[in-house]
């Protein structure tokens, strides 16, 4: 084989993870080649991972930002384990994520920035790219900034601009290694960058450089090439958590006929709701930029009491502060929704890292008995169907929905099939314009549904008077009877009950009864889906089932857990979900747990279920 023999070989699926300085573009540079991939027709997950700090010292472990995508021609359900690639823009990159690269994984290292300075920000004694640290690799060195200097002599930027295009540098080369098509890149940045043709002439030049230079370099001999997904039939876009979510709420103001309020405080990683649903105003959407969260909530409790889709979202913290208005909330059994994206904690925690550590929060994070509906997303694309469902038990029941997501979810992307809007059931909100009785009764309830009907200010006839004080059990007078205190108290627990009749049952993945039992919610779906399959295919008596609605639980729950010898259940958090579901249905569980601010893997998951299997 010559210099210029590439061979090329077809895989099943990849994993890259790009990381740098926080000033790198690693992120936008892994947005693009998640585009590609799915504008390709390859399944697509992915994992952004951002520093806390706004703005790191450069070179330092704490400013580095990764993103991690997993592409394949197979439904995938995770960003990948380990990677096949690392592209590695400074020292510290290195060093914060070579752990995770694969035996023989490839490492394209930007040479510029492996410097003395740099080695001791990241921790080496010597440069890791020539003392054999790294041969158990395949290791590309290339001095980007020299290489995309050379190749902009002619564009009229600043030698400190043209730098700036070594992203696109790099992107280049997993373009050749991946064989995949230039354009949409290129149309991007002429968009991006439409007043600006200096840069975007720059940045397409550089990411043709790197395109030519891997098709030059004599270490890379293979290319490879993973085809298109067999996905089922239909449209698909790919989207992020949070975009898809805030889609699913207004779908449900929609077929509800109903104005959106939104109403809330900027908190990493809920502030884009409120960006992505400022721009959709066309569609009778209003959203109100609080001075603090308690101000967020207590607007949408105005709202609702006005008669519109009224929502929050904020994460742990912000939760904590809407603690009293959400029992407000409860109390006058006023339809909102609150949305926590969960992220580290406690107190401010780690603000771009991801948990599952609010859920107790969910459940009982109020004074008083307090209960709330409680509904989880599972991935991304499954934000716009767990959106729309907690606004529609919202609307249909007239209580306040807690809409658990975590950062994982909402930075995270993968293909999302649009829905057919038409076949979106309507939504039946209580709202009335007369009362059936001579005088109005605000807690005269639906005997099925336990829910009380919707009378808006303004309305003849319907006057009425709603507020946190104890309420009448019909009238809804004030009152400080200890019986009616007790039925109240009761029938509040009692209405959230009933909403299990009215929920879909859980249903397995697997047979329906078995050895191990895998039992997730949340951001965990995904590993731990993969990893029964994984299971299964090794021939492990192994099940799954991922729980959306936990307060109140699907009425088949505890017929399922009864039918598997052992149940686990993986949380990034120290076993809140176990510990509720021992106290509901006394069954043992076997926690695994884990609070590192990063996902369980595949490998992670399936690990525990064969220690689990061999010890049977």
């Amino acid at each position: 084989m010559t210099k210029r023999e590439i061979s090329s070989k077809e895989v099943d699926l990849i994993t890259i993870r790009f990381a740098g300085d926080s000033g790198d573009g690693m992120q936008l540079t892994g947005n693009q080649f998640t585009t590609n991939s799915a504008l390709f027709g390859n399944d697509i997950a992915t994992l952004p991972d951002f520093p806390a700090e706004i703005r790191a010292p450069q070179g330092t472990l704490a400013g580095v930002s990764s993103f991690q995508l997993q592409f394949s021609n197979q439904d995938i359900h995770t960003p990948g384990d380990q990677l096949d690639v690392l592209v590695a823009m400074n020292p510290a990159a290195l060093r914060v994520n070579i752990a995770d690269l694969k035996p023989n994984g490839m490492i394209i290292a930007n040479t510029a920035n492996y410097n003395k300075k740099n080695f001791n920000l990241a921790s080496y004694e010597n440069d890791p790219l020539e003392d054999g640290t790294l041969d158990d690799y395949k290791l590309i060195k290339v001095n980007m900034n020299d290489m995309v200097n050379t190749a902009l002599e002619n564009v009229d930027l600043p030698s400190k601009m043209k730098s700036r295009s070594t992203n696109m540098f790099a992107l280049g080369i997993l373009y050749w290694i991946y064989e995949r098509n230039l354009d949409s890149t290129i149309k991007f940045l002429e968009k991006k960058f439409k007043t600006k043709p200096a840069i975007v002439e720059a940045n397409t030049i550089a990411l043709k450089a790197g395109y030519n230079y891997g098709d030059t370099i004599e270490a890379i001999r293979t290319t490879f090439r993973v085809s298109k997904a067999k996905l089922s039939k239909g449209t698909y876009r790919n989207i992020m958590g949070n975009e898809c979510l805030t889609l699913g709420l207004i779908a449900a103001a929609d077929r509800a006929d109903l104005d959106l309020f939104f109403g809330g405080y900027p908190i990493t990683p809920a502030s884009d709701i409120l960006h992505i649903l400022s721009k959709y105003k066309n569609y009778r959407i209003k959203t109100f930029q609080a001075e603090d969260e308690i101000a967020g909530i207590c607007s949408i409790l105005g709202a609702a009491y006005a008669g519109d889709l009224a929502i929050t979202a904020s994460s742990g913290p912000g939760i904590a502060l809407k603690g009293e208005a959400m029992g407000l909330g409860i109390i006058t059994e006023l339809p909102i929704v609150i949305i926590n994206i969960q992220r580290g904690g406690p107190s401010t925690g780690l603000p771009t890292k991801t948990e599952q550590s609010d859920l107790n929060q969910a459940m009982f994070g109020r004074n008083g008995e307090c209960p709330s509906v409680v509904i989880a997303a599972q991935s991304p694309s499954d934000c716009f169907e767990t959106a729309f469902e907690a606004c529609k038990i919202a609307l249909e029941f007239m209580v306040p929905v807690v809409l658990l997501s975590d950062g994982y979810i909402a930075n995270g992307s993968e293909p999302w099939k649009l829905p057919d809007l038409k076949k979106l059931p309507k939504i039946k909100t209580k709202i009335i314009s007369k009362s059936d009785d001579e005088k109005f009764l605000p807690y005269k309830r639906d005997e099925k549904t336990l829910s009380r009907q919707w009378a808006l200010p303004g309305t003849p006839g319907l006057e009425h008077r709603i507020g946190g004080l104890e309420k009448a059990a019909v009238s809804g007078n004030v009152s400080y009877d200890a019986d009616n205190h007790d039925y109240m108290v009761n029938m509040r627990q009692k209405k959230i009950d009933v909403i299990s009749e009215y929920i879909p049952d859980v249903e397995i993945y697997g047979s329906n009864k078995g050895e191990l039992l895998v039992l997730s919610w949340g951001g965990t779906y995904g590993a731990c889906r993969a990893a029964v399959e994984r299971a299964n295919n090794n021939g492990l008596s192994v099940c799954h089932v991922n729980l959306k609605y936990i307060n109140p639980f699907p009425k088949n729950l505890a017929e399922i857990l009864l039918k598997f010898k052992k149940v686990m259940i993986p949380e990034i958090n120290l076993g809140q979900l176990s510990s509720i579901i021992r106290s509901q249905f006394l069954i043992d569980t076997i926690n695994y747990n884990r609070v590192s601010g990063k996902p369980f893997t595949t490998t992670d998951i399936y690990n525990k279920i064969e220690e689990i299997i061999k010890e049977s």
